[in-house]
C-alpha cells in the first residue's frame, strides 16, 4: 500500500525537533532509520501529518563512557552498536544483543532510539535493557527526564514517552556477567522469546541478578521470581538450572499466533532463561 500525504522536514538540533514536533499539534512523527514507523505508514496503521528527520543531529549519535556509565545516544544505529569496541570490552551484552536485530540492511539504517520508542513486544533492546537497569533520556517543551528501564515499557506498544517528547540517550552501568539469549523469528528475526541476564557475583555467591524477558508478552518485563530465586545462591550450572525450571509457567498472558502456541512460548521461556543465565555465567571467567 501506498501512505498517506505527509510533510517532510528536517530537524537540525534536538531543540529544533521538538520545536517542530511540538507544531505539529500531534499529528507529527520523528523518524530516523524508519524500519518501525514506515511499515506501520504503508499499511495506514500510523498517518502522520509530517515527518521530522532527526537522522543527522550529531548530539544523538555515539557511544561513550561518562561519569562511569556507558552512554548510548539515540540516533546510533545498530550496526555501530554491534561493533562497538567500547561495548565489546565493558558491557558485550549489548552488542551482542545488537547483533541479532534483522539483517545488515536494518542494522546500518534502523536505530536504537527508535526500537525503544516503537516498543515491538518482540523487540530485542527491551529484554537486555531490563538486564543492564538501563535508564533512558528524554527531552521535551518540559525539559529532560530519565525514566528506567523497568518503568519504561508499559503494554503493548506503549512506552513512557510524551507526544512532545524524545529519546535522547540510553545509560547504564557497564556488566561484564550478562548475556542475551533468543529463539528466533526465521523470517523477521524478531524475538519468539528473547531473554537477558545479568548477574553481580560476590564470594561465589550470587549476589544480585536482572533478568529481562521480551517475546512472550505485550511488553518486555523482568523475570522477578527467577531473580530472587538466583539470590544469594552459588554462581554454579545448577542454581541457574533449578531458578530457570518453570520460569514460563509462572507467567500470565502469554502471547499466542503464527509463529509459537502459548505453551510452547512458556518451554521456551525456561530454555532461554537458562541458556541466558549460563551465558551470564561463562563470562564471569572470561
Amino acid at each position: 500500500m501506498i501512505p498517506s500525504a505527509f510533510e517532510y522536514e528536517r530537524a537540525t538540533s534536538v531543540d529544533d525537533a521538538i520545536a517542530k514536533l511540538a507544531a505539529t499539534g500531534g499529528t507529527g512523527k520523528l523518524i530516523a532509520g524508519g524500519h518501525s514507523l514506515v511499515p506501520l505508514m504503508k499499511l495506514r496503521l500510523n498517518e502522520p501529518t509530517t515527518l521530522i528527520d532527526i537522522a543527522r543531529i550529531s548530539a544523538l549519535v555515539g557511544i561513550r563512557e561518562r561519569d562511569g556509565l556507558i552512554e548510548i545516544g539515540a540516533g546510533t544505529v545498530h550496526h555501530d552498536v554491534a561493533t562497538s569496541a567500547l561495548l565489546g570490552a565493558q558491557c558485550p551484552v549489548v552488542s551482542d544483543t545488537a547483533a541479532t536485530i534483522g539483517d545488515p540492511q536494518v542494522r546500518n539504517r534502523g536505530t536504537i532510539g527508535g526500537s525503544l520508542a516503537h516498543a515491538d513486544p518482540a523487540a530485542d533492546y527491551p529484554a537486555m535493557l531490563l538486564a543492564v537497569d538501563a535508564q533512558i533520556h528524554l527531552q521535551g517543551a518540559g525539559g529532560p527526564r530519565v525514566v528506567a528501564a523497568e518503568d519504561f515499557f508499559q503494554d503493548l506498544f506503549t512506552v513512557d514517552l510524551g507526544p512532545d517528547e524524545i529519546i535522547t540517550a540510553v545509560r547504564f552501568a557497564p556488566v561484564r556477567a550478562a548475556a542475551y539469549a533468543k529463539l528466533y523469528q526465521r523470517a523477521s528475526r524478531f524475538a519468539i522469546v528473547g531473554v537477558a541476564a545479568a548477574l553481580e557475583v560476590t564470594d561465589g555467591a550470587i549476589s544480585a541478578a536482572r533478568v529481562g524477558l521480551t517475546g512472550a508478552l505485550s511488553s518486555a518485563v523482568r523475570l522477578s521470581g527467577v531473580e530472587t530465586a538466583l539470590v544469594g545462591q552459588p554462581a554454579t550450572a545448577a542454581t541457574v538450572a533449578t531458578a530457570a525450571t518453570g520460569a514460563g509457567a509462572a507467567l500470565s498472558d502469554v502471547s499466542a499466533d503464527l509463529h509459537a502456541s502459548e505453551a510452547y512460548r512458556r518451554a521456551m521461556v525456561s530454555v532461554f532463561t537458562k541458556r541466558a543465565l549460563e551465558g551470564a555465567l561463562a563470562r564471569l571467567s572470561a
